[in-house]
């Protein structure tokens, strides 16, 4: 959430900033408007509140001298009934600017690349050359169901449409991945946690999901406000909500895994064959809590960290930084990774790493105590590390045989048993 004082002093640039993303910036006129109202019905109040004060000292006095104090006392009822109507109208302000302020996206970094959508991104780095074949490559979703170890018809039976059964080889090296991420995050200082997989309101709020994104959530049918998380950075960020640190306890590196719960609203007729676009995943999770002055340090060392599991399994990759148009809500500067998928013949997102400055920790009140003993927002950080679908996804259709097997990278033989290859 921005601070309403920075979008007041720095109006034009504020502006400037969220147009940039393709915002509405005319409702920040309106958030103005509103705050002005709220000083004005604030000083009011105070100074009503100021003055039943004083006559009250008055009344006191006369009652004391047993005089006629009924001019006075009736002067207050005046006071307080208007200070009821004043609290009413303060109170729908605020609501209303808060509710405003609520959907406003981060400004953004200064070295965000400026553009209108996806196709203004920019390519800072491109590792490994795509595999020359000598067959044409199938689909990942071929691939597995001709080995009998991804079934998406039973687990629409069992479920519905974007969903998956694992089996076998392929169940297997799911988890394989799982177990060497975290191992590859834990030894990059991360330190691995297990949170719930379910999250209320405040949480989805803190982090941004909410409101703006409530329709790509699944809420669960329950007396209370309960969502599967789309994310662990929902749970690992909230770890510190409405809390204040010293300035010691920083950086926070936190990695988890999860699996990730998405309706994928809007995105019907988007990769609805495969694992692409799923309604759950697994997902390992980097998520840094820091001061300021780090934030732009780690946002370097999280994503060095996952392009180095991509470099690991000798995965081609490109990092783009994203445009103004293409950023998300919460992010004021993010990389994304795009691995090789050889069916597609194209770059596919499986990471996508951003700083989101102190906008979060304002939504979710994270702050610490700085050198002068004042209370700052601290600033935090997130990223894939990486998607596990995702990636087997890319293992599946980089390392494919003609023979219809699967090699399995050497990185993860030791994950796998010291299975080297996936077969019918």
């Amino acid at each position: 959430m921005l601070d309403i004082k920075k979008i007041e002093n720095d109006f034009e640039a504020v502006k400037k900033n969220l147009g940039n993303r393709n915002f509405d910036i005319s409702i920040l006129d309106q958030i103005v408007e509103l705050n002005k109202q709220r000083k004005i019905l604030t000083t009011a109040s105070e100074t009503k509140k100021a003055e039943i004060n004083k006559l009250s000292r008055e009344i006191g006095e006369l009652k004391k001298n047993k005089q006629d104090a009924s001019n006075l006392m009736s002067q207050v009822a005046t006071f307080k009934n208007d200070m009821e109507k004043e609290a009413n109208e303060l109170e729908e302000v605020q609501n209303k600017q808060f509710s405003i302020l609520a959907g406003i996206p981060n400004l953004l970094d200064a070295a965000t690349p400026v553009g209108k959508s996806e196709d203004d991104n920019v390519e800072v780095k491109k590792w490994g050359h795509p595999r020359n074949f000598d067959f044409t490559p199938a689909d990942h979703a071929d691939i597995g169901e001709k080995l009998g170890m991804l079934d998406f018809e039973t687990a629409a039976k069992i479920t519905g449409a974007r969903f998956v059964i694992y089996k076998s080889g392929i169940a297997r090296l799911e988890r394989a991945l799982i177990n060497f991420m975290l191992d590859h995050q834990i030894s990059k200082g991360f330190t691995e946690m297990m949170t719930p997989f379910i999250a209320h309101e405040r949480s989805l709020f803190g982090t941004g999901n909410l409101p703006k994104f409530e329709d790509q959530l699944f809420k669960l049918n329950s007396e209370q406000p309960w969502y599967l998380i789309p994310t662990s950075e929902v749970t690992l960020t909230n770890i510190k909500r409405e809390t204040i640190s010293e300035e010691s306890e920083f950086p926070i590196l936190y990695a988890a895994y999860s699996p990730c719960f998405r309706s994928e609203a809007g995105s019907h007729g988007k990769d609805v064959k495969g694992l692409i676009r799923m309604h759950q995943f697994n997902k390992v999770e980097m998520v840094s809590i820091c001061l300021p002055s780090q934030s732009e340090e780690i946002h370097q060392k999280m994503l060095a960290s996952s392009t180095e599991i991509l470099e690991k399994l000798n995965l081609p990759y490109r990092a783009i930084a994203l445009c103004s148009g293409d950023i998300g809500f919460a992010s004021q500067k993010t990389y994304d990774l795009e691995v090789w998928v050889p069916s597609q013949n194209k770059y596919r997102e499986i990471s996508s790493i951003s700083n989101c400055g102190d906008f979060q920790a304002r939504r979710a009140n994270i702050r610490f105590r700085n050198k002068e003993g004042k209370p700052e927002f601290v600033h935090t950080l997130n990223g894939s590390g990486l998607a596990v679908g995702r990636t087997v996804v890319a293992i599946l259709e980089n390392y494919q045989q003609k023979d219809g097997s699967v090699q399995i990278p050497e990185v993860l033989w030791p994950y796998m048993g010291g299975m080297k290859e996936i077969r019918k």
